[in-house]
């Protein structure tokens, strides 16, 4: 039931809050269910600071301590440097309309940003915000993160493509399982204290993943995270996991959300 309800989402891709919620409960469920060899998880909130509610959240990183942040949609795309304690936007590059902006990391100084179905991830300098140049690749961009040496990405499947940053090309691929049983429609990623952590795009969920095997060693309950009060018709998905070296934060927001959360996991009994 799960694999054919984010089929249609995913297909969708716009917010059906219907569908997401019951996508998240039945992805949950099912984890809870029959995840027997990875740790569960909920989350604990520390703090939570404004989150500009006209950003459709693709990408979210920190660099120097600084906060940057990729949104997407066709004719509102653009790349950020945000004040993480007002969510002020202190520098932004908008992009052509023709262009959907997905996930987007820092490697070596340079900024790469995907683009949804345009086959292109453009290259800025994280310095001076100016645009180095472009590569192509086949298949849709979605989530993109770094362990310090590839650049790692999804493309919306179970497989994550570690490639060189230097072109770009595939250096090696991993398919995503849990339990031994793929797991599809990884979103954002980010790569924190040696695995890579996921958006499940179209849940409330996170799952932990093992760089190596692509096996999922957690998952992380965020149903509830952003209040229902604070929520309206527009506000979208779960997605957008930030993780701070200089403190050790981890920052989670969503599509149109109004907050962004500073949060510690919580470990549930078996």
């Amino acid at each position: 039931m799960y694999e054919k309800i984010s089929t249609f989402v995913c297909e969708m891709k716009k917010p059906l809050l219907y569908i997401v919620f019951f996508v998240s409960c039945v992805l949950l469920t099912a984890c809870e269910s029959s995840a027997q060899n990875a740790r569960h998880y909920t989350l604990q909130v520390e703090e939570s600071l404004p989150h500009d509610v006209g950003a459709y959240t693709q990408g979210l990183f920190f660099y120097e301590g600084e906060l940057y942040e990729s949104c997407g949609q066709y004719g509102e795309s653009s790349f950020r440097k945000v004040e993480l304690a007002t969510g002020k936007v202190l520098q932004r590059i908008n992009f052509d309309r023709k262009y959907f902006l997905e996930g987007a990391c820092v490697l070596k100084d340079r900024i790469y940003i995907l683009t949804w179905q345009e086959n292109t991830c453009f290259v800025y300098d994280i310095k001076t915000m100016s645009l180095i140049g472009s590569v192509r690749y086949r298949g849709e961009g979605w989530g993109l993160t770094t362990d310090g040496k590839y650049l790692i990405m999804s493309d919306g499947s179970s497989s994550l493509t570690f490639r060189n940053p230097d072109n770009f090309k595939v250096e090696k691929q991993v398919t995503v399982t849990l339990n031994g049983k793929s797991l599809r429609y990884l979103n954002e990623l980010e790569y924190i204290n040696g695995e890579i952590w996921a958006n499940v795009y179209g849940s409330d969920a996170i799952v932990t993943i093992n760089p190596s095997s692509g096996a999922v060693t957690g998952m992380i309950d965020c149903r509830n995270l952003l209040p229902s009060a604070l929520r309206k018709p527009s506000t979208d998905v779960l997605n957008g996991i930030a993780y701070n070296d200089r403190d050790g934060a981890i920052w989670l927001t969503g599509k149109y959300w109004p907050k962004i959360f500073r949060v510690t996991l919580v470990e549930k009994q078996k």
